[in-house]
């Protein structure tokens, strides 16, 4: 059975950091692209970052700079160094494994407000 457990969401204030975890079990993991992708409430859900399994990175435009991802295919896990946070990063972000087929995890709140 396939899990994605994403953890490390919460409130904070602008400017402020958070680091979002995802757990993946029954898969494969290296041989997957891993993402964060957000959404917030009224909003399209949106692709934040991805990462293959050697490494290689993209990030959308608005987040630049800002968000890092980064894997460790030792532990399965996936990872989102969020800084300099802004209201408008407030969204659920959930974790997404993709290779032949894709899975989801149930997401995690972050609220960015003062």
């Amino acid at each position: 059975q396939v899990q994605l457990v994403e953890s490390g969401g919460g409130l904070v204030h602008p400017g402020g950091s958070l680091r979002l975890s995802c757990a993946a079990s029954g898969i494969s993991f290296r041989l997957y692209v891993m993402g964060w992708y957000r959404q917030a409430p009224g909003k399209q859900r949106e692709l934040v970052a991805t990462i293959t399994g050697g490494g290689i990175t993209n990030y959308v435009d608005s987040v630049k700079g800002r968000f890092t991802i980064s894997r460790d295919n030792a532990k399965n896990t996936v990872y989102l160094q969020m800084n300099s946070l802004k209201p408008e990063d407030t969204a659920l972000y959930s974790c997404n494994a993709k290779w032949h087929t894709g899975y989801w995890g149930q997401g995690t709140q972050v609220t960015v407000s003062s």
